[in-house]
């Protein structure tokens, strides 16, 4: 199949025209970039969105922050989390609910969500490992890394289709039938949207390197991290219609990631002994209708 000639940005411009973020999100961004924004503003903006608030109070009490007392007030969930991690929230279920009308052929969009939120929370829980500071930026990273995916589905399904028959040839064949249809991989037209869509610059360059992190022109942790916790969902495998019983995967410490970060087994086995039940607590809140298929 010839390639389509395409540029990553070219792609982003396109999904762009169809997939915006609520205007409550570009919001509350906006007002994010400013120091004189006050938690009234935020406030004021969030309350004109009853179920977003709503959202956002079930995700603060959820075991992902584990506070041991109820936050009640939108008010003082602010104050707790904090601005960054406010961002990340009004992010994740902005975008939770942007994707529609994908191709039921070529994906399950239960089982995308969930696989992604998995992402989300094992990137995070890495970073914390590692004690990385500023970690929230790897929850949105890991929640958006297989962005790409949707865009070639939603713009382009035949091709998709042509890519996805080849999938029990492994990560690298598909990765390379990206570049020789599209000219790019998931990963570089995921970043590319971000990038449009506004996100800080940490996020969409981790998201465009985590394939091949140690090329990474950012940050070469961030983007090993990315690769790490994108292997271990892949392995663990949380997906649609299966119990939730878990099994450790099969990991490869002799990666290049894996290397880089100076992971071992004890740090990953935790990891995904708390990932699994905090993945599904995250799930049925941003995307309610997922959760009953478990």
């Amino acid at each position: 199949m010839p390639s389509l000639n395409l540029t990553p940005q070219q792609l982003a411009e396109q999904v762009n025209h169809l997939f915006t973020l609520p205007d409550i999100a570009l919001r509350i961004n906006s007002l994010l970039k400013h120091k004189s924004t006050t938690q009234a503003d935020l406030e004021a903006v969030i309350e004109n969105d009853p179920a977003l608030a709503a959202q956002l109070l079930k995700l603060v009490n959820s075991s992902y922050y584990g506070f041991p007392q109820k936050i009640d007030n939108l008010a003082r969930a602010i104050t707790i989390i904090g601005h960054k991690d406010l961002q990340i929230l009004i992010m994740a279920t902005a975008v939770v609910k942007t994707f529609k009308g994908i191709p039921e052929s070529l994906v399950d969009m239960n089982t995308f969500w969930f696989h992604s939120v998995t992402c989300a929370v094992i990137a995070r829980l890495l970073a914390k490992q590692l004690k990385i500071t500023n970690n929230e930026r790897f929850f949105i990273a890991g929640l958006l890394h297989s962005i790409g995916k949707m865009m070639f589905f939603t713009q382009y399904p035949a091709q998709s289709t042509e890519i996805l028959k080849i999938k029990e040839r492994g990560v690298k064949a598909i990765q390379q039938a990206e570049i020789d249809t599209f000219g790019f991989t998931y990963a570089e037209a995921g970043a590319a949207l971000l990038e449009k869509w506004q996100l800080p610059q940490s996020i969409w360059k981790m998201i465009a390197h985590h394939l091949q992190p140690l090329d990474s022109d950012g940050s070469v942790e961030d983007a090993c991290l990315l690769n790490v916790a994108a292997d271990m969902t892949d392995k663990l495998e949380p997906c649609a219609k299966v119990d939730l019983g878990i099994e450790e995967p099969d990991i490869d410490f002799n990666k290049p990631a894996y290397r880089y970060l100076q992971l071992h087994t004890e740090q990953t086995s935790e990891i995904i002994q708390d990932a699994i039940f905090e993945s599904f607590e995250i799930l049925s809140i941003l995307r309610p209708e997922a959760a009953q298929i478990f």
